[in-house]
C-alpha cells in the first residue's frame, strides 16, 4: 500500500471522480456567485462613501467600488439581502467541505507543476481553498457573535472575499465547461471527458463501495438541510424563530412588551449607566447649518410632533425581527430645526464610548423618508434601556448598526 498522499493509489474511496466533483462544483458555482452578489449588497448598505465612520476599509482602492446610494424601500430589503447571504453561506457549508474532499488528491499531485497554465491552476486552487475555508469560517464566527479572528471581521471578511472570489472566478472559467459535459451523462455516472487532472480524482485501486455517488449526495444535501432548518429561523419570528437551535437570536423571544424583540448589545455591555441617561442629566445635541445648535431634554422632544412607523431590525449576523411599532421625532424634522429645510447627511453619535459604530452616518434620502424616526418609544412603551433609551435612531433597510442606540449628538450637513 503507498504511503505517499501524491501517490494516487493513496486515495481509495471509489466516490472520487468527475461526476461527483462536477455535481458539487455546479451546486457551489451558483451558490457562491450568489453570495458574492448578496455580499456586495450588504456592502453597498453601509453607504460606503458617505464616511470614513461608516466604511472601515483602509486603501480599499477600486475594491471598494460603489454603484448607488442605499434605498429605503422596501423597509425589509437589508432583512431580505442579508438573511439570504447569510442563511446560504450556511447551508452551503456542507456542499464547500463534500467539493474539498472530492479534490483533495490534486492538492499533493506531483510534479507541482506539468507546464505554466498548470502551475497558474495550481496557485488559483491554493488561493481558492485557503480563500473559502477563510471566508465560511470567519462568516460562522461573525454569526456565532464569537470574535476569534484579529482584528476586526470588516475588512478581514471583506479583502477575503476578493481573494476568494478572484481565484473562484477563475477557477469556474477553467473547469465550468468540462464539469457541464460530465452532467449530461448524469444517468450513467460517466464522464465525457477525462483530462490528466481529472484522472488525479480517480483511484486506480479503489476500495469496495459502502454508498453510491447519488447517496453520498443525498448525505451531503441532507445536511445542509439540516443546518437550514436549525438557523434559518432567526429571521422570523414566533415559532420558526424556536427552530433556529444553532443560532445565538434562535430560541424564543426574550419577554414581552416594549423588550419582547431580538438586539446585540445590551446597555450594560456598552457601558451606558441610567446616571447619564436620566431626565435630569440626558440632553441631545443637534448641530446644524453655520454652526446653529440646540440642546433637548426628553420631554423637549415630547413636546415636538410625533410620527409613528413599522419598522423590522435587520443585523449584518443574518437575525432579525418583524415590524415593531416605533413613535418619535421624524429625522427631517429635526433637521428643519436647525436650519435645514431640504434633507441633508447626518452624523449620528451615541453615548457609546468604544467599540466599533458608535458613530453612524445616514444620507440625505434616508432622513428624507418620513418613517425615519428619532425613536422615544416601541410597541407603545418607552423604551427600554437595550434597545437605546431615552432615544435611538431607526430608518426603514438600514443595517442594525447604523440604527444607533443611546444617542447623543446629531451633526446635519454634508458629509
Amino acid at each position: 500500500m503507498p504511503r505517499s498522499p501524491s501517490s494516487p493509489a493513496f486515495w481509495r474511496s471509489p466516490l472520487r471522480g468527475p461526476w461527483f466533483t462536477s455535481v458539487l462544483g455546479v451546486v457551489l458555482l451558483v451558490g457562491i456567485t450568489v453570495l458574492f452578489v448578496t455580499g456586495l449588497v450588504s456592502y453597498a448598505a453601509y453607504n460606503p462613501d458617505l464616511s470614513p465612520v461608516n466604511d472601515q476599509t483602509p486603501d480599499k482602492g477600486l475594491l471598494g467600488f460603489y454603484l448607488f446610494s442605499w434605498p429605503t424601500h422596501p423597509s425589509w430589503l437589508y432583512r431580505l439581502t442579508q438573511g439570504v447571504h447569510v442563511t446560504l453561506g450556511i447551508v452551503l457549508i456542507p456542499v464547500l467541505l463534500a467539493k474539498l474532499w472530492s479534490v483533495v488528491p490534486k492538492l499533493f499531485a506531483l510534479p507541482p507543476a506539468r507546464s505554466l497554465a498548470h502551475a497558474l491552476e495550481r496557485l488559483s486552487l491554493l488561493l481558492l481553498v485557503g480563500g473559502g475555508l477563510f471566508e465560511f469560517t470567519t462568516g460562522v464566527l461573525n454569526v456565532q457573535l464569537d470574535y476569534l479572528f484579529p482584528g476586526s471581521f470588516y475588512p478581514l471578511h471583506f479583502y477575503g472575499a476578493w481573494v476568494f472570489f478572484a481565484a473562484f472566478l477563475a477557477h469556474a472559467v477553467l473547469k465550468t465547461p468540462l464539469a457541464l459535459r460530465n452532467l449530461r451523462h448524469l444517468r450513467d455516472e460517466t464522464p465525457a471527458e477525462t483530462s490528466v487532472e481529472e484522472g488525479e480524482l480517480v483511484s486506480p485501486n479503489p476500495a469496495d463501495p459502502t454508498v453510491s455517488r447519488r447517496g453520498a449526495l443525498g448525505v451531503v444535501g441532507g445536511g445542509s438541510l439540516l443546518l437550514f432548518g436549525t438557523t434559518a429561523g432567526r429571521s422570523f419570528d414566533g415559532p420558526l424563530r424556536e427552530t433556529a437551535v444553532l443560532a445565538p437570536h434562535g430560541g424564543p423571544e426574550p419577554g414581552g412588551g416594549p423588550g419582547g424583540f431580538q438586539i446585540n448589545k445590551t446597555a450594560a455591555y456598552a457601558g451606558i449607566s441610567p446616571t447619564e441617561t436620566g431626565e435630569e442629566a440626558w440632553r441631545l445635541v443637534v448641530t446644524g447649518r453655520a454652526g446653529r445648535s440646540v440642546r433637548l431634554a426628553r420631554p423637549q422632544l415630547l413636546q415636538l410632533a410625533l410620527h409613528s412607523s413599522a419598522l423590522p431590525i435587520a443585523c449584518v449576523e443574518g437575525w432579525s425581527t418583524s415590524d415593531q411599532w416605533w413613535r418619535g421625532v421624524r429625522l427631517r424634522d429635526l433637521a428643519a430645526l436647525v436650519g435645514h429645510d431640504d434633507p441633508v447627511d447626518v452624523l449620528v453619535e451615541s453615548l457609546q464610548r468604544h467599540g466599533a459604530f458608535r458613530r453612524a452616518a445616514l444620507r440625505a434620502n434616508q432622513v428624507a423618508d418620513s418613517r425615519s424616526l428619532l425613536a422615544l418609544f416601541v410597541n407603545g412603551e418607552d423604551l427600554t434601556p437595550d434597545h437605546g433609551y431615552p432615544a435611538r435612531v431607526i430608518v426603514p433597510a438600514a443595517p442594525g448598526v447604523l440604527n444607533t442606540k443611546w444617542v447623543a449628538r446629531m451633526t446635519f450637513g454634508d458629509l
